[in-house]
């Protein structure tokens, strides 16, 4: 999705799309950087997990995949910085535009799914309008308190990064579930699978939204963060 966003940015004949394009493509580069190099930790983990105890040895593999894996979020500047940047950058810079212009399309994939009809689909419309209302006021606090307070925002900066992963990723998910009902007769494996990994989505990660909305808003700022004094570590 990016890299169309790229092309448009680059190639559209009408400069105002070129733009348009423009300015949600680097929205999203800090998401696709921080919270996809995060994401294959945690496959590239469970994958030395499901080997047990084969997979901490060299036999497998496995865990050759972890360590190459665990250098991406470095490689790619660490998971910090490219939180930062969404904040600081990305968000506050136009007051939240870009990010609630890609939550409008989300609320509309959203209406898509309530006509669409099915379990799978209904479980990814509950889900992706949770975590498109979680995305949007954190959004909105970003932008209101970043003056007043910078160290409480940007103490929630990394949830943050992973929270609009999440969303935009299951947004991702959800259009893919929507062809794969609606192209189901012509490859019922293939499209089935596709629907049941867009509901496992919806239901395992997707779902993990309301809590990093928690722990941007509710635990009030930096306070948490900066409990602990320099004698106490």
């Amino acid at each position: 999705v990016a890299a169309a966003y790229s092309d448009h940015a680059h190639y559209h004949a009408d400069p105002e799309v070129r733009a348009r394009n423009l300015a949600i493509y680097e929205f999203l580069v800090p998401i696709v950087k921080g919270w996809s190099t995060e994401m294959v930790n945690e496959v590239t983990s469970l994958g030395v997990q499901v080997h047990g105890g084969m997979g901490f040895i060299e036999e497998t593999g496995a865990a050759q995949y972890y360590r190459d894996a665990r250098i991406l979020a470095i490689y790619e500047g660490t998971t910090a910085i490219q939180a930062n940047d969404l904040v600081g950058r990305k968000t506050v810079r136009d007051g939240g535009a870009v990010a609630k212009a890609l939550l409008g399309e989300i609320y509309r994939t959203a209406e898509e799914l309530g006509r669409a009809g099915g379990a799978a689909a209904a479980s990814m419309r509950e889900q992706l309008e949770k975590g498109a209302r979680a995305l949007a006021n954190v959004v909105d606090y970003v932008v209101a308190n970043v003056k007043r307070d910078a160290n409480a925002v940007f103490a929630g900066s990394v949830p943050y990064l992973k929270l609009a992963g999440i969303v935009l990723c299951g947004w991702q998910m959800a259009r893919a579930l929507l062809v794969a009902q609606r192209e189901l007769a012509n490859d019922a494996g293939f499209y089935g699978a596709k629907i049941a990994i867009a509901q496992f989505y919806a239901e395992h990660i997707l779902a993990q939204a309301g809590g990093l909305e928690t722990s941007i808003l509710a635990a009030k700022g930096d306070a948490g963060v900066l409990a602990l004094s320099e004698a106490q570590f």
